[in-house]
């Protein structure tokens, strides 16, 4: 039995309570939530690129015939 997928990734759902409280903060760059939100966000966006990239990665190359037909 597979796991179920949650109705929105960690980076939608980070990136709502970033935009939530970013307007109510004078200074977000001092507050110490506000940084751990963002690094959270910022390592799932590593993870999404990483795991994208391997899968790039693991489908190797296609002759160059194969990708592109002739024209003639």
């Amino acid at each position: 039995m597979a796991k179920k997928q949650a109705a929105e990734s960690d980076e939608v759902r980070l990136k709502k309570k970033i935009s939530q409280k970013l307007p109510n903060h004078a200074n977000p760059e001092a507050d110490a939530a506000m940084r751990s939100l963002r690094k959270r966000l910022k390592r799932e966006q590593r993870r999404r690129r990483a795991s994208a990239l391997r899968r790039k990665h693991a489908g190797g190359n296609t002759p160059a015939e194969a990708a592109a037909p002739a024209a003639g």
